[in-house]
């Protein structure tokens, strides 16, 4: 039975695995990942932009960083579709088990969770519009979610058990439980004594109760006797503690890999500040510095990122209406992305409102079910105590031995209140994640970004706001899931059928249904989003000019501006390549044309290189610019102004048909990073990968040691109880 546990909770992470490969088919071919923002390179370099030390804001660190370092043993096309692919199935995969934990309901519940996560407007329009690397943070949301409800029972636990322990002499740090039951209660770690000390309605099976992992359990011996199983006071101590660890280390995990971009670790960071409790507060805040190391680090020795950006810009990456929609109902729908041509064909027409009202339909039967289960009580959407397995009587009215049930059921309500506790405040994060966008993008909310804008350094890190309805898709799945189990019961309440059988093959048929709902209402999703994204093949141009790049000088492009319609990458504008493929740092703007008009960068020495170029300016200029290298990308629309008449003044290195190389001649004028900031820099990139690396294998390391605790008199007994049969 065990064993068949084990496997039936592999089946989400295969499913989802499945949906990440449907949605990504076209690009899993030979070729690299071209398509607007996102560029994929056979190989790059760990220039200065590359550790966020150029003129540019470090808008692409740690990622570039670790594109680079890694692409010198595997092909960087491989890294980014290896990493968009799991990121699009850890996506998933975390919103399942993030569903179990908070839950408890089954596996067809568990797969709708796993669909909504994976199959909606949000994936769809950021593949679109080239944000792979923020996928990776989108992912980690429902882990980080996990992690920190996991963090919070067990600080929660230790403050319910230490007045106990101390009797009269000691006193909760917070609230003791006995004062628990003030109207905050329920928004703290504190637990509502007579909930504790009741047993839990509904079912009241302890059957039907997980604790959250790596939290110690009640369980259960041969004669029914409710308890807990304690090794040795040291051994205990010892366990608790590792465990502790483990949790702490996959959460610094997490957050860096969430934080391959700042948007993605912003994200994370958001989840986790709401979730982990007070008392775990300063401890994450820590590992989330520590995590976003590189691109503070960076903003702090470029300034790049630290200057007050273009207000234009907050108009330009407003959330956008889709047709029948209006600004609120497409963020509600996941949508809203201020790009109108990077969005599936459905969300253009008439079916973006249909699509949108059959995601919000399939979420909104599950709202109810998601609150319920207040102050530690059973949850409503648990099985029946008949349906469980190794349940009895003793279990059932919370008979058996006195303490050892009072305990158990005491630590029941106080999980079950953590879990309401976690899931309530992730409803009310979808709420600020879908409302604050859209009011972001009213006359008043203009003018209130245009005015930060231009006055808080740094406040274009959220000029794009649509990327923060991210943050509502853990609850979104969370009442996904509810909404399958609750209108299963509606339909055997309705037919007035038997439960048993026939209600588990129901729940099956309600799942597939809400499962089809969600994939019908964006059909376009998948193949590659309709076919829009898809491997490419550079010309061998590329890898010559990459080759003769060696001399010192940083290199200037044109035509002028930072987007190119190569006769390869498809009708989609993409970002030049250049910078990505070349060993020395390529000169950008970073202005975007957008909605029609032009957002100015931070790029001000690119500019004047720009201006210079398209004004025939002459070689010496170049070289007192620090500029060593100029390339030209045939083929491709854009200014190339008076810069025949500069380019006569330089040595040509190599032409073809897509690309003519020069060579600026005279001396260079450095303008590279100090050896000083590089190496600051590479460091806190190193604390980064440590986290990322020895978090997860700590983690993993921790897990592994474990061993299922025998029950007292039962050999190989395991005390956790069975969830699949919510199915």
């Amino acid at each position: 039975m065990i064993t068949q546990r084990r496997w039936t909770a592999l089946i989400p992470a295969g499913y989802s695995l499945a949906l990440a490969l449907l949605v990504t088919g076209p690009l899993l071919g030979p070729g690299y990942l071209l398509l607007r923002d996102a560029v994929s390179t056979p190989r790059s370099y760990l220039t200065d932009s590359a550790l966020g030390l150029g003129d540019a804001a470090p808008r692409a660190v740690p990622q570039d960083a670790l594109i680079a370092a890694l692409s010198t043993v595997i092909d960087g096309g491989i890294l980014v579709k290896t990493i968009l692919l799991l990121a699009i199935w850890l996506a998933g995969w975390g919103a399942a088990t993030l569903t179990r934990h908070l839950l408890h309901v089954g596996l067809g519940p568990r797969l709708v969770a796993a669909t909504v996560t994976i199959w909606n407007p949000y994936v769809a329009e950021r593949l679109l519009q080239g944000h792979w690397s923020l996928l990776t943070g989108y992912a980690a949301l429902p882990w980080t979610a996990l992690l920190a409800t996991r963090l919070r029972a067990r600080s929660a636990e230790r403050a319910a058990i230490t007045p106990a322990q101390g009797a009269n002499s000691q006193r909760d740090t917070e609230t003791p439980l006995h004062e628990s039951n003030s109207p905050t209660a329920n928004t703290t770690d504190r637990v509502d004594p007579a909930a504790a000390t009741a047993p839990a309605e509904g079912t009241g099976s302890r059957a039907d109760v997980e604790i959250p992992p790596g939290v110690d359990e009640p369980v259960v011996d041969n004669s029914g006797t409710v308890g807990r199983a304690h090794p040795p006071a040291s051994a205990d101590r010892r366990g608790t503690h590792w465990r502790a660890v483990g949790s702490w280390a996959a959460l610094a995990g997490c957050f860096a890999a969430a934080g391959l971009t700042p948007t993605g670790s912003l994200l994370a960071g958001c989840v986790a500040a709401v979730l982990v409790g007070r008392r775990n507060l300063l401890g994450a805040a820590g590992l989330w510095v520590l995590s976003a190391a590189p691109w503070l680090i960076a903003t702090a020795l470029s300034g790049a990122g630290s200057e007050p950006s273009d207000p234009a810009g907050v108009a330009a990456f407003a959330a956008r209406a889709e047709p029948w929609l209006g600004t609120l109902g497409s963020l509600a729908g996941l949508g809203g992305l201020w790009n109108s041509t990077a969005v599936p064909d459905s969300r253009t027409t008439f079916f973006a409102a249909i699509g949108t009202l059959l995601l919000l339909s399939v979420v909104a039967t599950g709202v109810r079910g998601v609150l319920g289960g207040r102050d530690g009580k059973a949850h409503p959407l648990r099985t029946s105590s008949s349906e469980n397995l190794g349940g009895t009587a003793a279990q059932a009215d919370g008979s058996g031995s006195g303490d050892g049930a009072v305990e158990s059921t005491a630590r029941t309500a106080l999980f079950e209140q953590v879990r309401w506790t976690a899931r309530r405040r992730l409803l009310g994060l979808a709420v600020v994640a879908v409302v604050v966008p859209a009011l972001g993008a009213t006359g008043w909310g203009l003018s209130v970004g245009e005015f930060l804008m231009t006055r808080v350094p740094g406040f274009g890190l959220v000029r794009d706001t649509q990327k923060f309805v991210a943050l509502a898709v853990p609850a979104y799945a969370l009442c996904a899931a509810a909404g399958c189990v609750a209108v299963t019961r509606w339909v055997a309440k309705r037919s007035e059928s038997a439960s048993g059988s026939a209600g588990q093959v129901r729940i099956a048929w309600v799942a597939a249904v809400f499962m089809v709902l969600t994939v019908v209402a964006l059909p376009d999703l998948a193949w590659g989003v309709g076919g829009e994204m898809r491997a490419v093949r550079y010309p061998a141009g590329w890898e010559r000019v990459a080759e003769m790049v060696d001399a010192p000088g940083d290199v200037a492009v044109l035509p002028g501006g930072m987007f190119r319609k190569f006769r390869y990458s498809g009708s989609a504008p993409v970002l030049d390549p250049a910078p990505r493929t070349l060993k020395r740092d390529v000169l950008q703007t970073g202005e975007l044309p957008v909605r029609g008009g032009v957002v100015s960068g931070e790029g001000a020495r690119a500019r004047e290189v720009e201006q210079l170029l398209l004004h025939g300016g002459s070689a010496a200029a170049l070289a007192r610019s620090g500029v060593g290298w100029v390339l030209v990308e045939g083929r491709t629309p854009g200014p190339l102004g008076e810069s025949k008449t500069t380019l006569a003044q330089l040595d040509s290195v190599y032409s073809d048909g897509d690309l003519q190389l020069y060579r600026v001649p005279g001396t260079i004028v450095a303008h590279d990073a100090t050896a000083a900031s590089r190496r600051v820099s590479g460091t806190a990139h190193l604390v980064w990968a440590v986290l990322l690396v020895g978090g997860f294998a700590t983690a993993a390391g921790v897990s592994g040691s474990r061993r299922p605790r025998s029950v007292p008199g039962e050999a190989g007994g395991e005390a956790r109880p069975d969830h699949e049969n919510t199915d």
